[in-house]
């Protein structure tokens, strides 16, 4: 997840009187290509449809399973300009038939990626699009809005939203994500089939990109699974992606039950059922954050005010950042008193919950 390195204003951007649609218009709206920065937009893209519009997402063909259960549209992003920008043209013309209004809207699109190409894309398809003012990008999109520093990075993506409405609100405490029946049974069947409880740990010791060229993944990983873990009496799963990924986690966690190729929704659905996840600073530790699993959050480089994982703090913990790698009796500690408070919190609620 890659984060712009030049100065940026924080002024707010500038919001013209709300204009809301008297109905559902659709918003066509460009994903990034991360996980995480696809779930920290989740209450931005959740605040747009609650204002009256109906989102529909261009993104990368995971993204189809990881928002399926918020019932808007993913559409695959093609890897060709033209045919992105055919695709575009596509949405842009079931739009219009959709809603008559959608021709004269003076913001028909959201660009959420900071790249030149992206918002070409939208001018070459005929979108007026919303975003950030970056790259020399202001004479594509349909209005650009500064591009705020030192600020999380769901926040960033919030205030784009709040620009399209013209309003100030702040974000929500918590990102909301919830998987589908169906991702929620093959999770089910998934543990059914390999002998696991729902309660159980699940690390994610891998970590896509870097921060500032340093590596993301915490260096004593490996030994806190094999030695750490073992002491709470918990299943232990690892969830690793296809080729490298799923090679390192049977070389490295042995431990651990491996569970390649699970989608990301089905991820999602492991996670919300779990006791607990250990993760690197990369997108599936947003995604069990959204979904309301106790997590602790290892960082190293990472900065956490722009990148932390966004949720409560008694149900995430981050640890280390700004250079600096946790040990792994931090890690271990805050574990332990994270499965505690969780468990005391389930008893309690099952003693005064009616029978």
């Amino acid at each position: 997840m890659p984060t712009p390195q030049v100065p940026l204003t924080n002024e707010a951007p500038a919001a013209p009187p709300a204009v809301l649609p008297a109905v559902r218009r659709p918003l066509i709206v460009r994903l990034r290509n991360w996980v995480g920065d696809v779930t920290l937009a989740l209450p931005m893209l959740q605040r747009l449809a609650d204002a009256g519009f109906a989102p529909v997402l261009v993104g990368k063909g995971w993204a189809r399973d990881l928002l399926a259960g918020t019932g808007c549209p993913v559409h695959g992003l093609p890897k060709a300009l033209g045919e992105r920008v055919a695709l575009l043209r596509r949405l842009r013309d079931d739009a219009r038939t959709a809603d008559p209004g959608f021709r004269g809207a003076p913001i028909q699109a959201l660009c959420l990626p900071d790249s030149f190409s992206s918002a070409l894309e939208f001018r070459l398809a005929g979108l007026r699009a919303l975003g950030h003012a970056w790259e020399g990008r202001r004479l594509l999109l349909g209005r650009a809005v500064a591009r705020p520093r030192a600020m999380h990075e769901l926040q960033v993506y919030w205030r784009l939203g709040q620009a399209l409405l013209g309003t100030d609100e702040p974000p929500p405490a918590a990102v909301q994500l919830q998987p589908t029946p169906a991702q929620r049974a093959e999770a089910a069947a998934l543990r059914a089939a390999h002998g696991l409880p729902a309660r159980l740990i699940v690390i994610c010791p891998f970590a896509g990109g870097t921060w500032n060229q340093q590596d993301k993944t915490w260096p004593g990983f490996a030994d806190f699974v094999a030695q750490r873990l073992p002491a709470l009496g918990l299943p232990v799963v690892v969830c690793p992606g296809p080729g490298e990924e799923e090679r390192l986690a049977r070389e490295r966690y042995g431990a651990a039950r491996l569970l390649p190729g699970v989608n990301l929704g089905v991820y999602a659905a492991l996670l919300q059922d779990a006791a607990a996840m250990v993760s690197n600073d990369t997108g599936p530790a947003h995604i069990a954050a959204a979904v309301g699993t106790p997590l602790i959050s290892v960082m190293g480089p990472s900065d956490p005010t722009l990148w932390r994982p966004w949720g409560p703090d008694a149900r995430v913990a981050v640890l280390g950042g700004h250079g600096r790698w946790p040990s792994a009796d931090e890690v271990g500690q805050a574990l332990e008193q994270m499965l505690e408070q969780t468990l005391k919190q389930t008893l309690e609620k099952a003693l005064i919950t009616p029978r």
